[in-house]
């Protein structure tokens, strides 16, 4: 009976066969890839004659000096953020005032005042101040710590909306994003 086996493809070439404990391999060598050297230089130092590829010029990393951050309001009307708030010294019972002056609310320490920053470190907007300034449950603010005044400055939507208006409109000379 004659046995038949499929054409060999090469695959069982690479195989090993074991006769007697020791291993063949029937396989082609190939040479390992090795980058030329680079000729050495003065005191054994390998010399680079090729010119050095020109690396981009970062921008200086901008520090702010003034904590800021976002926060949302929910639908009691309170903030809450974990740099901003603490960067003022405030603890909870702290007495805050809040106002409205240019389409944002400033929130300033008041020992006379109403309003207080609850137990968790969070500052309440009163409803008179998010109906003024539109704010409804889930609005994003800008919140900006002024810890030399003493004070929280909080941009609603519409603040920050006209700000980054006007800051493009001067960087891009006139023309609209």
């Amino acid at each position: 009976m004659v046995e038949r086996r499929p054409p060999d493809s090469g695959f069982r070439r690479c195989l090993p066969r074991f006769v007697s404990g020791v291993v063949a391999v029937n396989a082609r060598v190939v040479s390992a890839v090795v980058p030329p050297s680079i000729p050495a230089g003065p005191r054994g130092v390998p010399s680079n004659d090729r010119r050095a590829l020109p690396v981009a010029q970062l921008a200086p990393e901008a520090r702010p000096t003034v904590p800021y951050g976002m926060a949302a309001i929910d639908r009691d009307g309170r903030l809450a953020e974990a740099v901003v708030i603490p960067a003022l010294g405030w603890r909870s019972g702290t007495r805050v005032d809040v106002r409205v002056r240019g389409g944002l609310v400033l929130v300033t320490a008041d020992p006379h005042a109403v309003f207080r920053v609850t137990r968790p470190g969070q500052v309440r907007l009163p409803a008179t101040v998010r109906h003024w300034c539109g704010l409804t449950a889930g609005s994003r603010l800008l919140l900006v710590a002024d810890p030399a005044g003493g004070r929280l400055v909080v941009h609603p939507p519409a603040a920050v909306h006209a700000m980054i208006t006007a800051f493009q409109a001067a960087a891009l000379d006139g023309e609209a994003a």
